[in-house]
This record gives structure tokens, C-alpha cells and sequence, in this order.
């Protein structure tokens, strides 16, 4: 995530809470992209550390738990610079130009001067980003899928262009006798099965055995992925977007909830503001009198129900709205009650973090050396492949 000051109702509904999913089914990593707020905001930077520590708390007051999860940011782990720019020297011009939010945040940025490398090259940061770790999966919205398939297609160039090593067949057979004798026969057997007869069920097995191996190097293992599939040595898997449902959340003034219009509530406000900016919140324009029947689906109010009441309030409040037999603040009553409740867990969870800056630097700092021995082992294995390696 950006760092652009406190996060509101949007990003919680629409990342956090599969975040705090995610890091129990998954080995995580969540981090603070300062680099990445540079390529729009590069004039605005006074902000950024506050903006970075911001963030930060409203995670862990979210439920992200550093213990689960690596939390980092990003500029303390240089190994993406590093990664970027190499990925940069093979990578198409077409491809970032190409980008459906290239010219759609140009359009809607139009007050910036956005005609910079930066801005052209942040979708290569991105993939720059997912590849150091050489992420499995990527839990992103329908309308990033593109970055990830560019993110796949920047991978499987690099792999063209640098996985074929001198010897390659010779060291994986070597790396297949690494596996055991039992392990070994049954990986040459799948191999042949999908080689020879396209067998797809061969080919997720054998992925699956060689993730089980806990005897191989890494280099071994990205050396037999390739060999299983005909190719040279994957040095940077192709990671797959995981798709997660991100409601839409409204604002207070029924456009989509964001801090550029000016329409958030903010993770750990405090209940009268909660109050106080749900009592105004704009609703179906046809209740202009108490007695006008109104439509739920018209109403940006009913849409906050949706996410935060039951099955039984989200009914009452339909049905009243539809007979005009309750009000819009009856209506808006039980949502203010959810969402302080809410928001006051956050705040409980948020107060130790705040009273203590300290224990967030700590945090950022342990998940940034963490982050950082993974993303150097990437880097060791990519400078090797293109003949950059110095010993």
C-alpha cells in the first residue's frame, strides 16, 4: 500500500480484512511502498514519514499481525531498486505504455506533471516487487489483474532470456538424484507423463512433490520446475493473481469512498465523529419528506448495511425504507452502532502503537531485514543468470 496518511472504511473492506485472512493461510508479505508514492506525489514528500507510520498502526489495528505477517517498507529493501532496474534493461517499452492505468491515471491525475520514467516504469516496480520474493500468488482486485499478467510476462522473458545455463539438463538430472530414490523415480515418471502426453494431472503432482522436497536448493528446485516443463531454469516463477471480492464501499456523498473526494471515515475515528458523519450521509434523493417512500438499492446508506448489518436489519431497513414507515436516521441508527463498535476494537488494538512509535519501527525494521535476506537470495540467483555475479 501507498503511504498516503490514515486509511478509511475503503481499504479495510477492500484489503485489510483479506489481509488478516491471508496471513493464516499463506507466508505473507505486506509492505509500505514509499518508492511507489514517489512516482505521482515526488513534489509532496514532508509528509511521507508520518504517512509511512500512519499506515502502519492502522494495519496492526486492523488485525495484521506482525507475528504471522512480514511487515516492511519498501526503500529498506533496496534489492527492489536492484531487481527493477535489471528487469528494466529487457523489458519492452510497448509493455509499460501498453498498461491500461498508464493513461487512465494520466487522465485523472491531469493537474501533475506525470510525463516521467517513474511514473511510465511503475508497473516494472511492481513486478519488481512480486518477483524478489518470488511470490506464488498475489491477492489484488479485478482492476490489477494487468500488472500481475505483466508482472508473468516480464518473468517468463527473463527465464527465456537468462535460464538456459551451461550443463542445465546435466545439473537437473544431478538435482534429481538429490531427491532420493523413491522421490526421484516418481518426478522422472510425471515428467515423462506430461512431456509425452500432456498429462496435466502429472504436471500438478510433480510441482507438488518438488514443493515438498526439503533437501533441494532453491536453485535445484527452480532448476527441476523448468526441466519438468521442457524449459530452461525458472529463475523467477510467474506468480498468479489471486483474486479477492472488494465491495464496493460509498462515501459519505454516495460516490465511491475516497480520500480524494473528500468522503472517508477513517479507521479509529471515535464515535461522535462516526456518528456525526453518518447522521449526514446522503441517501435516496426520492425521501425528501419523512413520509416518501424510498428504494434501498438508490441508497448509499443501504449499501453500508449490506456490508455491515444482518440478514434481519438489512430486511427492516428495506422494508421500511420502501414504506416510509421508519426514517432515515432510524435507518441509520443500528449502521452507527456497528460501525463504532467496530472502529473501537481498532482503537483498542491501535493505542498501544501510538503511545509507543518505537514498537512500530521495530516492527518495520525486524520485517525489513526478514524481507531483506529473501529478496538478496533472489538477487544472488538473478546477477548469476545474467553473469553479474562477483567472487
Amino acid at each position: 500500500m501507498r503511504p498516503t496518511g490514515r486509511l478509511h472504511l475503503g481499504h479495510y473492506h477492500g484489503v485489510l480484512k483479506n489481509w488478516v485472512q491471508l496471513q493464516h493461510e499463506y507466508e505473507c508479505y505486506f509492505f509500505v511502498a514509499d518508492w511507489h508514492a514517489l512516482t505521482t506525489d515526488y513534489e509532496s514528500t514532508q509528509f511521507i514519514q508520518q504517512h509511512i507510520f500512519d499506515t502502519a498502526v492502522d494495519w496492526l489495528a486492523a488485525g495484521v499481525n506482525p507475528g504471522a505477517a512480514t511487515m516492511f517498507v519498501q526503500s529498506r529493501v533496496p534489492e527492489h531498486a536492484e531487481l527493477h532496474l535489471l528487469l528494466s534493461m529487457i523489458t519492452p517499452l510497448s509493455w509499460l505504455e501498453r498498461v491500461p492505468s498508464y493513461k487512465d491515471q494520466q487522465a485523472k491525475l491531469n493537474d501533475r506533471d506525470l510525463a516521467t520514467y517513474g511514473f511510465l516504469g511503475y508497473p516494472l516496480l511492481q513486478a519488481a516487487d512480486i518477483l524478489v520474493y518470488r511470490a506464488g500468488n498475489v491477492p489484488v482486485g479485478a482492476d490489477q489483474v494487468a500488472h500481475v499478467e505483466l508482472t508473468r510476462e516480464v518473468a517468463r522473458r527473463f527465464n527465456h532470456i537468462y535460464g538456459r545455463e551451461p550443463g542445465f539438463e546435466e545439473q537437473a538430472e544431478a538435482a534429481v538424484g538429490k531427491m532420493g530414490k523413491k522421490a526421484g523415480r516418481l518426478y522422472s515418471q510425471l515428467r515423462r507423463s506430461y512431456q509425452e502426453q500432456g498429462d496435466a494431472e502429472a504436471l500438478e503432482r510433480a510441482q507438488a512433490l518438488l514443493g515438498e522436497q526439503q533437501n533441494l536448493s532453491i536453485g535445484d528446485r527452480e532448476r527441476l520446475f523448468g526441466y519438468l516443463e521442457g524449459s530452461g531454469r525458472i529463475i523467477l516463477p510467474e506468480p498468479q493473481a489471486l483474486l479477492t471480492e472488494q465491495p464496493k464501499v460509498p462515501g459519505l456523498d454516495g460516490e465511491k469512498m475516497s480520500k480524494s473526494y473528500q468522503n472517508t471515515i477513517q479507521l479509529r475515528e471515535h464515535a461522535d465523529e462516526i456518528e456525526q458523519k453518518i447522521r449526514t450521509m446522503k441517501t435516496d434523493p426520492a425521501r425528501v419528506r419523512r413520509t416518501d417512500p424510498g428504494e434501498p438499492e438508490n441508497c448509499p446508506v443501504f449499501s453500508l448495511h449490506q456490508i455491515y448489518s444482518d440478514e434481519a436489519t438489512c430486511s427492516w431497513a428495506a422494508q421500511g425504507c420502501r414504506s416510509a414507515g421508519i426514517g432515515c436516521l432510524d435507518c441509520k441508527a443500528p449502521l452507527i452502532e456497528a460501525v463504532v463498535a467496530e472502529q473501537n476494537e481498532m482503537r483498542e488494538r491501535a493505542k498501544q502503537f501510538e503511545d509507543d512509535p518505537g514498537l512500530v519501527q521495530s516492527i518495520l525494521l525486524e520485517g525489513s531485514e526478514k524481507a531483506r535476506d529473501v529478496a538478496r537470495e533472489t538477487l544472488e540467483d538473478v546477477r548469476a543468470a545474467i553473469g553479474l555475479s562477483h567472487k
